[in-house]
C-alpha cells in the first residue's frame, strides 16, 4: 500500500502545466547519450565478431568513423551539457514561485545560506522605531529575535486585553510584518485597521488574527509562532512575560515638585507632566524562557529604538530578563531615539535617554551608544531633534552617524541603522564569510 502511494505521488510531477517534463526529457536524452557513448567501447568487439548484418549499421550510429577521442568528446560533452542543462531546468521550475522578479537562483541560494550563517541578534523595543530596526537587519541575518512588551493596553491592544484578557498583540504584530520576507499583500492585510464606529472600528487584522489563534492553539505564545508561518517570517518575536503586567510611573507636575501616580501604558504619555520612573506590577513577574535562551545565546543585542518609557523599558524591568543580558558576552547598543516623543522625552538629548535608561537599569551595561548626527529635514511641530549632549559629547561609548530618513525625518533609515549595526559587530568580531 505505501508503495502504491509512492508511486502515485511520483506520477503527480508528470501533471500537465507543471513544466517538469520538458526538463526530466532532456535529463533522459543526456543520460541516453551518455550511455551510447559508453556502448560504442563495447562495439570494439565489431573487429573479432563475426561480420552480422547489424554491426555496420550500429556502428554507423556510434561515429565509428571517427576517431575514438573525437567520439568520446562528442557523445560525453551532448550527454553532459543534456543532462545539467535537464537538471537546472527542473530547479528553475521548482523555485520560480520563490523567486522575486529578476531575482537569479544562484544569488538567492548565496544570500539565504548568508544570512543564515548571519550574527545571533536580539533587539529589544517597541513601536515603528523596532519595526525599522528589524526591517533593515533581517537582510544581514535570519538569526533575528524581536523582544517586545505586553504592558500595552491602548488603542486595538487595549481593547482585545480588556474584552478577551489575552496578552496585547500589537508591537508583535508589527515586528512580525517587519520581518517577513516580502511585505507583499499578506502582510499589508496583517496591518490593516478597520475605520468606523461598529465594534471593529479600530481594530486591525492582525490583533483580531492573533487573538483567534489564541483561542484556537489555546496558547497566546504559540498564536504568535504560527502567524509568523503564515507571514514567512525568519526569525522570531517574543512577548518579554506572559505575565499580565501593569506599567506605572512617578510623574511630577509642571512647574511643581508634586508627585502622581499614573498607572496605565496608554496614560503615562498622556499626563501633563514629567516622568521621574516607571516599573511594572506585579514586579515579579518572570520572563519568557525562550527570551532568556535568545539573550545568553546572542551575539548582539540592541536596546532601542522606541518610546524610552513605555517600549523599552518595560522589557528591562523584567527582573530575570534583565539579569541575562548582564550576563550575556554579547555586544550591548543602546540605538538612541532621532526626535523626542511629546509627553514620554520632551527635550531631552542623547544623555538624558541614556540616563534614564541606566537610573532604571544601571550603568555599564551599554557598552556603545549610537546616535544621529544629521539634522537637515523639518520636523512636526510637536517634536524636536535629539540633541547629543555636552556631558555625552567625550564619551567614548559614543557613536554618531548620519541615520535620517528623509521621508519620515522622526524616524531612523532601516538600511542605514542596520548597516551601522553590523560595521560594529564587524569591527569587534571581523567580517562574516
Amino acid at each position: 500500500m505505501r508503495l502504491k502511494e509512492n508511486f502515485r505521488q511520483l506520477l503527480r510531477w508528470l501533471t500537465p502545466g507543471l513544466g517538469v517534463k520538458r526538463w526530466l526529457g532532456l535529463v533522459l536524452a543526456g543520460i541516453t547519450l551518455l550511455g551510447v557513448g559508453l556502448a560504442y567501447l563495447l562495439l570494439d568487439v565489431y573487429r573479432t565478431a563475426p561480420n552480422t548484418w547489424w554491426l555496420p549499421s550500429l556502428s554507423y550510429l556510434a561515429l565509428r568513423f571517427l576517431p575514438r577521442t573525437i567520439r568520446i568528446l562528442i557523445f560525453g560533452s551532448i550527454g553532459i551539457g543534456l543532462v545539467a542543462y535537464g537538471i537546472w531546468g527542473v530547479n528553475r521550475t521548482l523555485l520560480r514561485p520563490f523567486l522575486r522578479p529578476g531575482s537569479q537562483i544562484v544569488d538567492e541560494l548565496s544570500q539565504y545560506h548568508r544570512r543564515g550563517r548571519g550574527p545571533r541578534i536580539v533587539v529589544i523595543g517597541g513601536g515603528h522605531g523596532l519595526s525599522t530596526l528589524l526591517r533593515g537587519l533581517k537582510a544581514y541575518t535570519h538569526n533575528l529575535t524581536a523582544i517586545v512588551t505586553v504592558a500595552d493596553d491602548g488603542g486595538s491592544s487595549g481593547k482585545l486585553r480588556e474584552s478577551m484578557g489575552i496578552l496585547p498583540p500589537g508591537d508583535l504584530r508589527n515586528c512580525l510584518a517587519a520581518l517577513s520576507n516580502d511585505e507583499t499583500l499578506l502582510t499589508q492585510l496583517f496591518q490593516y485597521r478597520f475605520s468606523g464606529s461598529d465594534g471593529l472600528g479600530g481594530h486591525s487584522f492582525g490583533n483580531l488574527f492573533i487573538s483567534a489563534l489564541s483561542n484556537i492553539t489555546g496558547s497566546f505564545e504559540e498564536a504568535v509562532a504560527e502567524s509568523g508561518r503564515v507571514l514567512s517570517v525568519h526569525g522570531r518575536v517574543l512577548p518579554s512575560t506572559l505575565h499580565n503586567v501593569k506599567l506605572v510611573a512617578d510623574m511630577t507636575l509642571p512647574h511643581s515638585a508634586y508627585e502622581v501616580r499614573v498607572e496605565g501604558e496608554s496614560k503615562i504619555p498622556a499626563f501633563s507632566g514629567r516622568i521621574r520612573r516607571v516599573w511594572l506590577e506585579p514586579d515579579n513577574a518572570p520572563a519568557f524562557p525562550p527570551v532568556i535562551q535568545a539573550i545568553l545565546a546572542a551575539d548582539v543585542i540592541v536596546i532601542g529604538p522606541g518610546s524610552l518609557y513605555t517600549s523599552i523599558l518595560p522589557n528591562l524591568l523584567v527582573a530575570d530578563l534583565l539579569s541575562a543580558i548582564e550576563a550575556s558576552r554579547a555586544l550591548k547598543l543602546f540605538v538612541c531615539n532621532i526626535a523626542s516623543q511629546s509627553g514620554e522625552t520632551d527635550s531631552y538629548s542623547c544623555y538624558d535617554h541614556l540616563a534614564a535608561l541606566e537610573s532604571h537599569i544601571g550603568k555599564n551595561l551599554i557598552e556603545l551608544v549610537i546616535a544621529n548626527d544629521c539634522q537637515e529635514a523639518t520636523l512636526p511641530s510637536n517634536t524636536n531633534w535629539t540633541e547629543i549632549g555636552d556631558e555625552l559629547s567625550g564619551d567614548r561609548r559614543l557613536y554618531t552617524a548620519d541615520l535620517l530618513d528623509r521621508e519620515h525625518p522622526w524616524r531612523h533609515d532601516s538600511i542605514q541603522l542596520a548597516q551601522t549595526i553590523m560595521n560594529l559587530y564587524f569591527e569587534r568580531t571581523g567580517p562574516m564569510i
